[in-house]
């Protein structure tokens, strides 16, 4: 179990650590195995609830859910993994280069990200999708371009913040050229900041994902998707309960899982 800074167990941590690190296990473990096949349909068991040869039951085709759920699990963390690993590239670049010189390159990418902040992210989202269709390719591509200038602010801030520090005016003093100043010496110093913002930013991520497959613009059949799940599921909610549960309280624990993480973080 972790400490935090006062010395005292850092329950947040570790209850983020134990459940965002079995849904990880689980989400990778479903792209290579799961115990039934994600796409088999059986007739006779249709709708079966919920035991031992079906720990989640099945849904209206006779697939294994928990196989299901597995792979769809691993489907909303890649997607989210890849989405804020670009955006975050994509901010730390930008506003390092914007929070450390200022100029006319602030001010025309800082216009540029009040103009995507001026739309809300969904509508944002939906138009991007418009034009360049569905899938899961075109899902992260939306997603990573949303998700860029809350990642350009935080850095942007913190550049801000630091590039006139004490110890940055000695490292100009003495020489040390501009890159290497933005990217050994101030970069690592906004981590415990930015990792934050990582983990709100994976929260974010599974969250519209999961909403976008939920509509039908996200990731398409034949890929299992947690929100798709969800959407089948809504018109067998009194007949299989368990066919929306499952993937519900799987979208619930991992965002929980993240929540609790990004908090034991903060609190360290």
């Amino acid at each position: 179990m972790k400490k935090a800074k006062n010395g005292k167990w850092n329950k947040y941590l570790t209850a983020g650590v134990i459940m965002t690190g079995l849904a990880l296990f689980l989400g990778v473990l479903g792209f290579f195995w799961t115990p039934y096949s994600t796409t088999a349909m059986s007739a006779a068991e249709k709708f079966a609830p919920p035991s031992l040869r079906h720990p989640f039951g099945t849904d209206n085709f006779g697939r294994d859910i928990f196989s299901r759920v597995m792979q769809g699990m691993g489907t909303s963390i890649l997607i989210s993994t890849l989405v804020v690993f670009f955006s975050g590239a994509a901010g730390i670049l930008l506003g390092a280069l914007t929070g450390y010189f200022g100029g006319l390159v602030d001010e025309v990418v800082m216009r540029i990200t009040d103009a995507l902040n001026g739309f809300p992210s969904i509508l944002l989202t939906l138009v991007i999708i418009s034009l360049l269709g569905t899938g899961m390719q075109n899902v992260i591509i939306s997603l990573g371009l949303v998700f860029v200038p809350s990642f350009v602010r935080i850095v942007r801030s913190e550049f801000i913040r630091l590039r006139d520090a004490d110890y940055i005016r000695r490292a100009r003093m003495m020489g040390v050229g501009n890159f290497r100043i933005l990217f050994i010496h101030i970069l690592p110093n906004i981590f415990s900041v930015f990792w934050v913002s990582v983990m709100i930013g994976f929260n974010n991520a599974i969250l519209a994902e999961s909403g976008m497959s939920y509509l039908g613009i996200g990731v398409q059949p034949p890929d299992a998707s947690l929100g798709k799940m969800l959407s089948d599921a809504q018109g067998y909610l009194q007949t299989a309960p368990w066919y929306a549960l499952a993937p519900g309280l799987t979208i619930v624990w991992v965002v929980l899982g993240f929540s609790l993480f990004s908090e034991g973080i903060r609190r360290r």
